[in-house]
């Protein structure tokens, strides 16, 4: 890649490298899921867990398998 660049720039003319480059933009951060978009299996699993608090073995269990089967409204 080194060589590459170098290269290029043994190419260009004086006027072009006296050209200052565009600085880049940045980029744009990601932006939180709303309510449209579809629940991802990680903030299903956090919803349903919270909502098994106090829920144990085989009733935790089958809360958890059927909470996880649904889609949220």
């Amino acid at each position: 890649m080194k060589e590459c660049l170098s290269k290029k720039a043994d190419a260009a003319t004086p006027a072009a490298a006296a050209t200052p480059a565009t600085p880049a933009t940045p980029a744009t951060p990601a932006t939180p899921a709303t309510a449209a978009a579809p629940a991802t299996q990680q903030s299903k699993m956090k919803t349903c867990n919270a909502d098994a608090a106090g829920k144990k073995g085989d009733e935790r269990k089958a809360f958890m398998k059927e909470c996880l089967k649904k889609t949220p409204a």
